[in-house]
């Protein structure tokens, strides 16, 4: 009865909110399109439809409003005007009650709440659609006091997000009876949603996002990530360092503190990239609401990273896709670009190269023609995007995922300085980026990555070679001349090999110095 009665309120909304219009623009039933105007009489249409769907998902409850945060990152599916939108979904969810907070907690630990934490905070100090955060005080293994923040997962989740979800099951297969439904992808993007929030429930997941952050920062002096305390996470609860900061969007105040304004955008790029380039796995889910500024002595002028329950990674087959795609889109080389859409199989194989070399081409050379300060990054590829549905193109999600997040990155750092350059500043990033993927630290890389294989072979070399001569007739001139020639033969491959790797050595760092020559 209830799951009906969830499914009728969810209905009234999609129609009270015109959302049926983004359904049946192009759906030939007029009987349809009829009856949803005569049940809904007295509606008001004039907000832009992707203002009314916003405040449909933010009507529907915290589950919806995940959704939609969900869906803006997919801007290859949707048209802007709806993305932009999404985009402005905060987590502005009011708080469950505390009783409910530390029951979690005593029933996680398996303790009463004053036998875990020296101090803790009833009332939360933010909210969001899957769980709440406290302050608290704990005593560490060296029985030193901490200030800790302890993120609560809201109660009830899972049967609750499961029945939301096979309500939207059912919904994408309405919006998928339509032709502008369709091209939206409803029942991928409902699947990928169940992936994100069904990770985002294990808090013990996102503690070890951060953990990995936090290790891949050390020594790059830009930016804060709070330390994990493991002896007090578990699936449902999650206990982090407490930061303390201002956060980004507040210009004003952190200019009044003396904060070099241009300069924090500059450090906003150089994490991004270094977290996306260097380390292959990066922060996703970076707008305002997760960035602070520290204004402490120690600390002064560095950002502070929250909330890490979406995190992206790239494989070195992606981060070889993309130093290809850069080089060759420096170079104005489309038909390379679209030559690597192919060989990639992310375009089906009888794609006709010349005509996504024109699709490609239409879209960048007009950048080349701006000041790169004008240039947008994250606008260059959201275009090569959208062009590419036209050419059936499988985008791979966790493309999409550092594309929205350069986006964000890319508006947060002109919002702090508008003269940003982003290219100028992503410049020394790519370069170092492309020598390591072309140059000789990969082969340098890969010998070392194969080094203990290597190991495993070459002490069991003299015993091979001694078993098998014992084993040949010791009066068999003939062999043993073979043995010689063979032994010569290996010597001059020997030679060979060296004198070749030492040519394709000198080769890479000639191709180092074209590709460093290129840059300047």
């Amino acid at each position: 009865m209830s799951r009906f009665l969830r499914g009728v309120t969810i209905v009234w909304v999609v129609l009270r909110y015109g959302l049926d219009e983004l359904v049946l623009s192009s759906f030939d039933r007029p009987w349809l399109r009829a009856l949803t105007r005569v049940i809904t009489v007295g509606r008001r249409l004039d907000a832009p439809r992707g203002q009314r769907l916003r405040e449909a998902l933010e009507r529907l409850g915290p589950i919806f409003v995940k959704f939609g945060q969900v869906l803006s990152t997919r801007r290859d599916l949707m048209p802007p005007d709806i993305a932009d939108e999404l985009a402005l979904l905060q987590d502005r969810v009011p708080p469950f009650d505390p009783d409910i907070a530390i029951a979690t907690i005593e029933r996680s630990f398996r303790r009463p709440i004053g036998e875990i934490f020296v101090s803790f905070e009833r009332e939360p100090v933010a909210s969001a659609s899957i769980a709440q955060v406290h302050f608290a005080v704990i005593r560490d293994r060296d029985g030193r006091e901490r200030d800790v923040a302890v993120k609560v997962l809201r109660p009830g989740m899972l049967p609750v997000i499961d029945k939301d979800l096979a309500l939207m099951r059912m919904m994408a297969g309405w919006v998928d009876l339509s032709a502008d439904g369709r091209r939206l992808k409803p029942r991928e993007v409902v699947a990928e949603f169940d992936m994100y929030l069904h990770d985002e429930l294990d808090l013990v997941r996102e503690a070890a996002n951060a953990a990995q952050l936090r290790r891949n920062m050390e020594g790059l002096d830009l930016v804060l990530i709070p330390e994990v305390f493991w002896d007090f996470c578990h699936a449902d609860v999650a206990v982090l360092e407490r930061m303390n900061g201002v956060p980004i969007n507040q210009v004003e105040r952190l200019r009044a503190a003396g904060v070099d304004i241009p300069k924090l955008a500059r450090d906003g790029v150089t994490i991004f990239f270094t977290q996306v380039f260097r380390d292959g796995f990066f922060h996703a889910d970076m707008h305002p609401g997760n960035i602070q500024v520290s204004l402490d002595p120690a600390s002064f002028g560095r950002y502070i990273s929250l909330d890490f329950g979406i995190v992206g990674t790239l494989t070195e087959f992606d981060k070889e896709y993309l130093a290809q795609n850069f080089t060759a889109f420096f170079r104005r080389d489309y038909k390379r670009v679209a030559e690597l859409h192919i060989e990639s199989g992310w375009v089906p194989a009888n794609t006709r190269v010349n005509e996504l070399e024109a699709a490609i081409r239409t879209v960048c050379e007009p950048y080349f023609d701006r000041p790169l300060k004008e240039i947008s990054l994250g606008m260059v590829l959201l275009r090569l995007f959208q062009t590419s549905r036209r050419f059936q193109v499988e985008i791979q999600p966790q493309l999409v995922l550092l594309q929205k997040t350069l986006l964000n990155i890319e508006g947060l750092g002109r919002q702090l300085d508008p003269d940003l350059d982003l290219w100028s500043t992503a410049k020394p990033f790519l370069e170092k980026w492309m020598l390591e993927q072309l140059g000789p630290q990969r082969l340098w890389r890969e010998l070392k990555a194969e080094a203990p294989h290597y190991a495993k072979i070459l002490p069991d070399l003299p015993r091979l070679v001694h078993d098998f001569l014992r084993q040949r007739p010791h009066d068999n001139r003939a062999e043993l001349q073979e043995l010689l020639a063979t032994q010569k033969r290996t010597n001059r491959l020997l030679q060979s090999i060296i004198y070749g790797s030492l040519g394709f050595v000198l080769g890479l760092l000639a191709m180092q110095l074209v590709v460093r020559l290129h840059f300047i």
